[in-house]
């Protein structure tokens, strides 16, 4: 897969006082990008149950470049910046456009597994291998031994 772009629309509700996008909604748009991309791959929140296990984030850090107002339209481009090569380990970097060409912001994510019921970091199942082998990566993608 070459890209991977979602089209969340600017809310009412998603503006600050200065009449553009509040922060925190970024992080949100990251997430809800995440969380389809895994959806639609087949990591579901009921597979997710049923084998005990979840994506956890350790760090989550914006840059943000441009002020999104509510007229804008706005893309989310999802992308593997790095990972383990079990996928145990992994970091996404998330690249929100204003009107199809000018950065807004850049959002990267190190995340890994948990496993739900003993509350402790885990292996992931084997088919997390095959749904990471199937994102985007970066140009500057790199694999991890740590």
């Amino acid at each position: 897969m070459n890209q991977y772009l979602k089209f969340p629309e600017i809310r009412w509700a998603d503006l600050d006082p200065n009449f553009h996008v509040r922060h925190s909604v970024y992080y949100d748009w990251a997430a809800y990008s995440r969380i389809c991309f895994l959806e639609e791959h087949g990591l579901t929140p009921l597979v997710f149950a049923q084998h005990n296990f979840g994506p956890i984030l350790f760090r989550e850090e914006c840059s943000f470049r441009k002020e999104l107002h509510f007229s804008d339209t706005i893309s989310i481009d999802l992308q593997l910046l790095k990972a383990r090569t079990d996928f145990s380990r992994w970091s996404i970097r998330h690249t929100i456009y204003k009107n199809k060409e000018t950065v807004a912001a850049t959002i990267t994510v190190d995340g890994a597994w948990i496993d739900t019921q003993k509350r402790k970091l885990a292996m992931p199942p084997a088919m997390v291998t095959e749904v990471f082998n199937a994102m985007p990566q970066t140009t500057d993608f790199e694999w991890i031994n740590k």
